[in-house]
């Protein structure tokens, strides 16, 4: 067989053919092109790259246009963490060097010797793949955003008790519509007080309040109007103009959180398995299509249950050595999709008896602390749902959960 390594960088690549005794047979450096990518197939057709027995290759990234070209057709495309192509760069130099021709070939002996050990980039669909694009974009903005409330709760505290109290009795407090357009209105306690009642009454409709306004109104204007400790004039505007810029870091947070969900909404439905995805408790369109992202559509990527549980991180791991043994939580698994699980698990316990029963199970009787119970019914519902998948059948509660169920009633 050939094997092919290829160090990615920015604007050109080093591509390295090598054969089943490690001969190196042929080495280029391409660019990142369409000229280029033209001389990296060229030169695969050439050793032998046939559609029916392509030639594996071995590269440092999952993504890009030069992976996108790689994985037409059947060729088995492997994604080597950095981490470890550096330690197999150790078995062939301990001067420390790192040239990218020799990366390249580095590469290719993994394939070579270690191929085995790795896994390749899964044979996902491209609504899959478009589905992955958008959840993963819609569940940064959501980090994005919520960063950016922090910070504009955090800074009120330096100038501006005010605002702190009268949004205080409103839910999400200063990230409602209704905040933001105060304090783009009276970003400063000083101008706050000046605030009329119509003024106040007009922010809370542009907002989109329809209700109480009056009220409302009339409350804020009270608690703008009371007696607070003011910051020195200067200081105070401008910390002002530091509330004005992220109040706009934080609507467009807002706004494109919203539409990014909107555009999850529109393509997760249309997949096979959304129906299967859904049909679990806790797991609704923008969770649903979390999930899907990280898991995908190829039915081969996970040979068992256990393969996907230890991906997601929910299953536990075992450290011995010598008489010491210990039994903890996984470090190295998929974030995104550990911190779904998350959300899932916390979630399924409040709709689904069986899970609510399960949690209470593992914090009354083994004694679990609230993340621990939370994680292993994670664990527990991924498993089922790794099941659902591959036979194709919906949750069924009586069937997930029988024995507790049984016991609860």
């Amino acid at each position: 067989m050939i094997y092919c390594g290829i160090d990615w960088a920015e604007r050109t690549h080093d591509v390295a053919l090598v054969d089943d005794s490690g001969q190196l047979l042929a080495k280029r450096h391409i660019t990142d092109d369409a000229t280029g990518y033209r001389i990296l197939l060229d030169l695969l057709i050439e050793y032998g790259d046939t559609e029916e027995t392509p030639i594996p290759v071995a590269i440092e990234t999952s993504r890009g246009l030069l992976v996108a070209v790689l994985r037409t057709g059947k060729r088995q495309v492997f994604a080597i963490n950095p981490m470890a192509a550096a330690r197999y760069r150790d078995r062939h130099s301990v001067s420390r060097k790192k040239p990218d021709p020799g990366d390249a070939l580095v590469l290719a002996n993994i394939l070579r010797t270690d191929m085995h050990a790795h896994r390749p980039l899964p044979g996902d669909s491209d609504l899959a793949r478009a589905i992955a694009v958008l959840a993963r974009a819609q569940q940064d903005v959501v980090w994005n955003r919520q960063q950016a409330a922090n910070q504009l709760r955090s800074l009120p505290r330096e100038y501006y008790p005010a605002a702190l109290a009268a949004f205080e009795p409103w839910r999400n407090g200063l990230c409602r519509p209704e905040a933001r357009e105060l304090l783009k209105s009276a970003p400063t306690p000083a101008r706050a007080a000046r605030l009329t009642r119509t003024q106040i009454a007009a922010a809370l409709k542009r907002a989109g309040r329809q209700r109480g306004i009056e009220a409302e109104a009339e409350r804020l204007r009270e608690v703008f109007r009371a007696d607070w400790a003011h910051q020195p004039p200067l200081v105070e505007d401008a910390l002002g103009k530091q509330m004005l810029a992220l109040l706009i870091q934080l609507t467009a947070a807002c706004t494109t959180a919203d539409d990014l969900a909107e555009a999850v909404e529109e393509a997760f439905p249309q997949h096979p398995d959304a129906e299967v995805i859904t049909s679990f408790p806790g797991l609704g369109v923008q969770l649903g299509a979390r999930v899907l992202a990280e898991i995908g559509d190829d039915r081969n990527r996970f040979a068992d249950a256990r393969d996907l549980k230890a991906y997601a991180g929910s299953s536990p791991i075992t450290r011995a050595s010598g008489k010491k043994s210990s039994v903890t939580r996984r470090w190295v698994k998929n974030d995104r999709l550990n911190h779904a699980g998350y959300l899932w698990a916390f979630s399924a316990m409040r709709h689904s008896p069986g899970a609510g029963a399960h949690y209470r199970r593992r914090r009354d009787e083994h004694g679990d602390w609230h993340a621990s119970a939370q994680r292993n019914l994670f664990n527990r519902m991924i498993g089922q749902l790794h099941h659902c998948l591959q036979k194709g059948e919906l949750f069924d509660e009586q069937l997930a959960f029988p024995t507790l169920l049984a016991s609860t009633a």
